[in-house]
């Protein structure tokens, strides 16, 4: 039965049912979606291979960069030490916040040469150690930014892919209508050009969506993890300079 049924289509329906005889025969319309989707998948998987190495060597570093500034005893030892953790997010803060500490050091030597001629207690004993805080923070947001730079492309496309396939589906749909009046018959030879083409773009929006939506929520979560990671640092490290480097009224 189906073997006849199939002799009875026109050798062209027959021919059409492979999935790329669809994709080519496709309108324009329904090829530039389809386009459309396989570079916003093209550029996804770009993002996903990358970050995902990214994020991969920032765990291994920040690990061992934690490790050094365990066992460091000075932080002019573990700044020279810091510099071969490239990928650490950790590291860049306390950078960040050494070279700010290394900055007020020399105001504070230059200005301890003029003491004598003044007895005006100079500015940064009130604000150096909001200067440090503020370097701090500005490194953290810094390096978070740096973590998600491409992955608000993957939620733009879990968001927009499948409406853009269903642009392509409302349109197949159309031409399957058209085909309708044209040919003033619904048999299904009419018919199902239109509704292949139809289900091949919503089958593509999904394609696209779903590994970015999925990879978005990951890489959201492990960032998100970095960046407690960062703030946490951030503290410790204003406590030892505040107990150790600081002096305070």
């Amino acid at each position: 039965m189906p073997e006849a049924f199939a002799a009875a289509l026109p050798i062209q329906a027959v021919d059409d049912q492979s999935l790329w005889m669809i994709i080519m025969g496709a309108g324009w319309v329904v090829k530039s979606v389809m386009l459309m989707l396989l570079i916003f998948s093209i550029i996804c998987w770009g993002i996903i291979l990358t970050k995902a190495i990214t994020l991969s060597k920032a765990r291994k570093d920040t690990q061992l960069f934690f490790d050094a500034f365990r066992e460091s005893r000075k932080f002019s030892l573990l700044y020279a030490e810091a510099k071969q953790f490239t990928y650490s997010p950790l590291a860049h803060v306390f950078k960040a916040g050494y070279a700010e500490l290394n900055r007020i050091s020399r105001i504070q030597s230059s200005s301890q040469k003029s003491s004598a001629e003044t007895t005006q207690e100079p500015e940064y004993e009130r604000t150096g150690m909001d200067n440090v805080t503020r370097s701090l923070q500005q490194a953290v947001t810094a390096e978070r930014t740096r973590l998600e730079r491409g992955v608000n492309f993957l939620a733009t496309t879990g968001s927009s892919a499948p409406f853009i396939g269903l642009f392509g589906t409302v349109w197949g749909i159309m031409e399957s209508f058209r085909r309708i009046g044209v040919m003033k018959s619904a048999s299904l030879a009419v018919v199902a050009p239109g509704i292949a083409e139809a289900l091949v773009a919503t089958a593509a929006g999904l394609l696209a969506a779903i590994p970015a939506v999925i990879f978005y929520n990951y890489f959201l979560g492990r960032i998100n993890t970095i960046a407690t990671e960062m703030d946490n640092f951030s503290s410790e490290l204003i406590n030892i300079i505040e107990r150790i480097y600081w002096k305070r009224k």
